[in-house]
C-alpha cells in the first residue's frame, strides 16, 4: 500500500483501522473450524477497497448500534461506517460472504511518463 499512498497519512490509518475491524469480525463471527478467511486490498480511482471473505454466509451484518451504549464491544461496524465512504456485504454463494469497505483517498500526483501502481483483486 505504501506504493499507492504516503505511509504516514490519515488514509493509511483509516485503511488499517477498517481492515482490522473487518478481519476481527471475520475471525470472531465468520469462522468455521478448518476454514480461514480471505483478505484483499485493491486500489480504485479514488478509494482503497478492503474485502474480507469468510465462511459464514448465513451470518449477515447486525444493526449498527451496540446492544448497550456503555458496551465495550460491538462498536466495530460503527467505526467502519465512520471511516469508509461506502461499505456493505455480498453473499457470494452457499459457502462464503464478503464484507467490503471503500476508504476514500487522493492519490499523489504522478509525473508525466510514469504510471500509478495498480493492484488486482
Amino acid at each position: 500500500m505504501r506504493a499507492w499512498i504516503p505511509y504516514d497519512s490519515g488514509t493509511v490509518r483509516a485503511v488499517a483501522l477498517v481492515t482490522a475491524e473487518l478481519a476481527s469480525n471475520a475471525i470472531t463471527h465468520g469462522r468455521l473450524p478448518g476454514r480461514d478467511f480471505r483478505l484483499a486490498l485493491g486500489l480504485l480511482p479514488h478509494a482503497v477497497r478492503i474485502e474480507v471473505t469468510d465462511t459464514r454466509p448465513e451470518r449477515l451484518l447486525p444493526d449498527l448500534s451496540p446492544a448497550f451504549p456503555d458496551a465495550t464491544a460491538g462498536w466495530g461496524l460503527l467505526l467502519v461506517d465512520a471511516y469508509a465512504g461506502h461499505w456493505g456485504c455480498t453473499v457470494r454463494d452457499a459457502y462464503t460472504k464478503t464484507v467490503w469497505a471503500e476508504v476514500k483517498c487522493t492519490l499523489p500526483q504522478v509525473p508525466v511518463g510514469f504510471s500509478a501502481p495498480r493492484a488486482e483483486m
